[in-house]
């Protein structure tokens, strides 16, 4: 599927994959119709506000009961958003007869596990950093701080604040699974990782683009 476009519609940007190469751009400026031409697209929508029409080359793609021993633990399977279910594609094939942690940061922050046999456990869902600012928005941001400390200041305070509640939230959620699972794999991936790696207290592999990875390794496999 070499001429295929595999596109993922995000709430904040718009990612595709064409012939080996990656793209970007925020999804309020996407147009579809700008992409090149190919007989086939493969899409990833989990945007509460892009709208898909209906054409013969474009195929919506939802979470499946399975992939290959991969597991989905959603009795309504496709009710489980097909970014997370794309990036546990990507992260079982990178390995199959491993466990796993998918941590993907982005507007929301999903995690999710599943184990050795290829069975989804479950995942939890919050919002990310900059959805949590969003609340505030009369707050300033300061860049220069430091975690699980305090400030003088209104603008450090939110800083500091916010971003406690995502680090924590994703360090805390991990070290709960590795209780039970010391040596589980973790895969970091999402545009949000970016700057919130430093404050993470468990090791991982990032993989920037798990989902889109994910959605060509699903259009390979049903053809």
């Amino acid at each position: 599927m070499n001429n295929s476009i595999f596109l993922d519609i995000g709430n904040s940007n718009a990612k595709w994959k064409f012939k080996g190469e990656y793209f970007e751009i925020p999804t309020n400026e996407f147009n579809i119709d700008k992409l090149p031409k190919s007989p086939k697209i493969w899409i990833s929508n989990v945007s509460s506000s892009f709208v898909i029409k209906k054409k013969s080359n474009i195929s919506l793609v939802e979470s499946q009961k399975n992939y290959k021993s991969l597991l989905n633990s959603y009795e309504e399977p496709n009710m489980l958003g097909s970014d997370r279910w794309l990036a546990m594609i990507a992260s079982y094939e990178m390995n199959p007869s491993d466990g796993f942690v998918v941590v993907d940061i982005g507007t929301a922050v999903t995690i999710d596990l599943v184990n050795k046999s290829g069975q989804h456990l479950g995942g939890v869902i919050f919002p990310g950093l900059h959805k949590i600012r969003e609340t505030f928005n009369n707050f300033t941001i300061s860049n220069k701080i430091k975690i699980n400390n305090i400030s003088q200041s209104t603008e450090g305070a939110w800083s500091i604040g916010t971003l406690d509640l995502v680090v924590n939230g994703i360090n805390r959620k991990v070290q709960d699974i590795k209780i039970n699972e010391p040596d589980i794999d973790i895969y970091l991936t999402g545009g949000g990782a970016s700057g919130l790696e430093k404050f993470l207290e468990f090791s991982y592999v990032y993989q920037k683009n798990l989902v889109l990875d994910g959605l060509e390794l699903f259009a390979n496999n049903v053809g």
